[in-house]
């Protein structure tokens, strides 16, 4: 009997142990199930995105030109300097060329050349016309006039027509070529295209210039700047011409600067995914300068009113991004996609409405089917 015990009693305990585990799994799901999680939950909010990030840029000229010579020549004389404020129109400085004093004596040569040509010709044609219409009009009188001499005199009228028609043409030419070095001599007086303000200089009296030479100066309109911004793809979508944005620049920490958005690239560059943007800066002051490095709070809005819900409410797995909603007391998920962060809230994209209830700190141990008791 002793011995039948000490088997008997190991086995029996190891029975209970093991029905009191499988009736804990198995009561678990049901307790859950059967009072339902108290969860803090929130509603989804509509509300229109109004927010700004920094993003760098940089100050440029609205207008910006490295002045050459048009001809070839030599500075006579050159008025301005860096720093020196012009005008549209001014003169910068004077070329002199001989070259081109010796083509306009040649060019002016050559026309009146022509032009005394034009008229021994006009002459010799009025003589041969002359001659044709007498001969033409004896020759109504049978034998008076050969018939041989007629024509004749109607071939030379032809010839002299010809080469004043010829001479015509060449005097045509001949005045082209003389207004085209006049145009060119007009390229010896350099003027400014734009107001604006020289800010390199390279060149000085006696200096060989050209079109093939460097450039002579460099101005640049700085009345009105260009301020360039690389905007991120994510933020590609909240651009808006017209909008204001502002900035600051470190030459004047406690300022802040604004510019209106004006033309975007509508191209992305591959390799940083952002697309360039400026803004037209008026600096009527001549307080910025080209070359400025400036921190933009770049202006994020949507056109139309999005979702949001609070940060911790979007649960992230390997899988997927969804949000656990709360429908008739049952946790669903919905797949949603992150937006724009809105101070500890985030905007969301996905199969939701305004005033839908979602648990506030979302989780994957939620399941859907889940019993939840809301508690506001």
């Amino acid at each position: 009997m002793k011995g039948v015990r000490a088997v008997i009693v190991p086995v029996a305990v190891v029975m209970c142990v093991g029905g009191a585990a499988v009736a804990g799994q198995s009561a678990s799901p049901g307790a859950r199930s059967g009072s339902g999680e108290v969860l803090e939950t929130t509603k989804v909010v509509a509300q229109r995105l109004d927010k700004a990030v920094t993003l760098p840029g940089d100050l440029t000229p609205y207008q910006a030109v490295d002045i050459r010579a048009r001809v070839e020549g030599f500075v006579e004389s050159i008025a301005v300097d860096r720093g020196t404020w012009v005008k549209q129109g001014q003169i910068l400085a004077r070329l002199s060329a001989p070259e081109l004093r010796a083509q306009r004596a040649e060019a002016e040569a050559k026309l009146q050349a022509v032009h005394a040509q034009q008229a021994e010709a006009q002459a010799r044609m009025v003589s041969a016309q002359s001659t044709f219409d007498r001969l033409k009009a004896a020759s109504s009188t049978p034998g008076v006039v050969a018939g041989n001499d007629l024509d004749i005199a109607a071939r030379t009228f032809e010839a002299a027509q010809a080469q004043v028609d010829s001479l015509m043409k060449s005097g045509m030419a001949a005045e082209a070529g003389a207004k085209a070095v006049s145009e060119l001599e007009a390229y010896l007086e350099i003027v400014a295209p734009f107001d604006g303000v020289i800010t390199e200089r390279s060149v000085h009296p006696g200096s060989l210039v050209g079109p093939s030479a460097g450039s002579m100066v460099r101005i640049e309109q700085v009345s009105r700047l260009r301020l360039t911004v690389p905007v991120p793809e994510a933020y590609v979508g909240a651009i808006m011409r017209g909008t204001k944005a502002d900035f600051r620049v470190s030459a004047f920490p406690d300022r802040t600067f604004q510019g209106a958005i004006a033309r975007p690239a509508y191209s992305l560059d591959v390799k940083t995914r952002s697309m360039l943007v400026e803004l037209e800066v008026a600096n009527p002051r001549l307080t910025l300068a080209p070359g400025m490095y400036a921190e933009v709070r770049w202006p994020i809005a949507r056109a139309q009113t999005s979702l949001f819900v609070p940060a911790t409410a979007v649960v992230r797995t390997s899988e997927r991004q969804f949000v656990v909603r709360v429908r008739n007391g049952i946790a669903e998920w919905v797949d949603v996609r992150r937006g724009e962060v809105n101070g500890d809230t985030v905007e969301v994209f996905g199969n939701l409405r305004e005033g839908d209830i979602v648990v506030r700190r979302g989780s994957d141990e939620i399941r859907p089917g889940t019993p939840v008791t809301t508690k506001g």
